[in-house]
């Protein structure tokens, strides 16, 4: 991918290209502790030697392939507590790139992957620094399978994979930051009720009932909602119950 240029106010207006590197989000907060970056600063990779996810999981790609940056914002505007609806805007800013260029399916599976189906298309992490009361800053890691078409995890899959055809990885990656953009100014206009609103509509398995592991057993359960820390309400036994991001686990494959 080659550097280029996106129809944004501030959102990749500085953009760091590195052809190869470990991880965009450990990148950005280099240059956050030298003060070289400014908001909206976004941090493109070639390719990821070590990309992180959640539970310390890693997420391996082929060069020059896929989606893989990473965007520092300073969210000053977002009390700590509410941090989630920042999750919730980028998670959307992302599904507004799949609902374009694939059919149906394509939705979030909390906290933050990227899903068409039963699959994963890509994920999210965001890593939060905080200030008294509120954010001081947030580099935002998003990566998405876009031209890759083979892979070590029978659950991933790609666009190519889903379309049926390749994608110009520089337009992609243009329009995924002007959505973001887009999604992140509307949170900061106000618009955290009904950005929730919309993300729950496309949460996977929402209001469904399926199998799910919690402290090793496995319990039937339906997902009611999201709650303000961005934890799991689960319905189990007609009692709800609400869960951080390691403590419950999807059993996917269940029927």
């Amino acid at each position: 991918m080659q550097k280029f240029s996106v129809n944004t106010l501030f959102i990749g207006q500085q953009l760091v290209f590195m052809p190869e590197c470990a991880s965009t989000n450990t990148e950005a907060h280099v240059l956050l502790n030298k003060n070289g970056a400014t908001d909206g600063c976004v941090i493109v990779a070639g390719a990821q030697t070590g990309g992180r996810g959640q539970r310390g999981n890693t997420w391996d790609v082929e060069p020059d392939k896929n989606i893989t940056l990473s965007v520092i914002l300073k969210p000053s505007f977002l009390e700590a507590q509410h941090q989630f609806a920042l999750n919730i805007a980028v998670a959307l800013a992302a599904l507004d790139l799949l609902l374009e260029v694939l059919p149906p399916g394509s939705s979030v599976k909390w906290p933050n992957d990227l899903y068409h189906q039963d699959k994963k298309l890509g994920g999210i992490l965001i890593e939060n620094t905080i200030s008294g009361r509120y954010l001081q800053h947030s580099v935002v890691g998003m990566g998405i399978n876009v031209n890759q078409v083979s892979f070590a995890h029978e659950r991933a899959t790609s666009l190519a994979l889903l379309a049926g055809q390749e994608f110009p990885l520089t337009a992609l990656t243009g329009k995924l930051l002007e959505n973001l953009e887009r999604r992140y100014l509307a949170l900061r206009a106000g618009a955290a009720g009904a950005q929730k609103q919309e993300f729950l509509q496309h949460l996977y398995r929402y209001q469904e009932w399926h199998n799910f592991e919690v402290q090793g057993q496995i319990v039937k359960g339906q997902i009611a909602g999201i709650d303000a820390a961005g934890r799991l309400a689960l319905l189990i036994e007609q009692k709800l119950q609400f869960f951080q991001f390691q403590e419950v686990k999807f059993v996917i494959g269940d029927h």
